[in-house]
């Protein structure tokens, strides 16, 4: 029996602007099924697309299941999804031999600026780069299929 594939990620606000120079990636996605149990997003990055499924969230970890699929079917199917679409350019930073992506977010989420680093267990030590803020792994307001429903810029102001 195969391993189920298992997604480890842990997101920080970001600081400062030292990440706008690295390679950058268009996307826009949208959520066929956003449950706090499930999400079925449907993403076309650059000039590819996929089609994920993923569990719950559980601490850092969830299932995650990713397919590509072709790009027409991808424009077809993000008009099925529910709500907004989210729209970011995607920043892909190597950074002490680890692959950052920092999301700057557009349309009704821009002023967002997200940074998400994959890693292979909970416990996996990594250095932190000096514009990485305040952590955001277990807070769901900034969960991209919370942000096609609730938009940074419709949060309450926290001053």
């Amino acid at each position: 029996m195969t391993r189920m594939p298992v997604e480890i990620e842990r997101k920080f606000l970001v600081t400062g602007t030292d990440w706008q120079t690295a390679k950058k990636v268009h996307y826009c996605q949208g959520y066929l099924n956003n449950d706090i149990n499930r999400t079925v997003r449907v993403r076309i990055a650059g000039n590819t697309a996929f089609l994920t499924i993923k569990g719950p969230s559980i601490g850092v970890s969830r299932a995650e299941f990713e397919y590509a699929i072709p790009l027409d079917h991808a424009e077809q199917l993000l008009k099925l999804c529910e709500g907004p679409l989210i729209e970011k350019n995607r920043h892909f930073i190597n950074y002490d031999g680890l692959v950052w992506e920092v999301d700057e977010f557009l349309g009704e989420n821009s002023g967002l600026v997200v940074a998400e680093i994959e890693l292979k267990s909970d416990k996996q030590a990594f250095e932190r780069p000096h514009w990485l803020g305040h952590e955001v792994t277990g807070d769901s307001r900034y969960f991209n299929s919370n942000l096609a429903v609730c938009p940074f810029q419709k949060w309450p102001s926290l001053s």
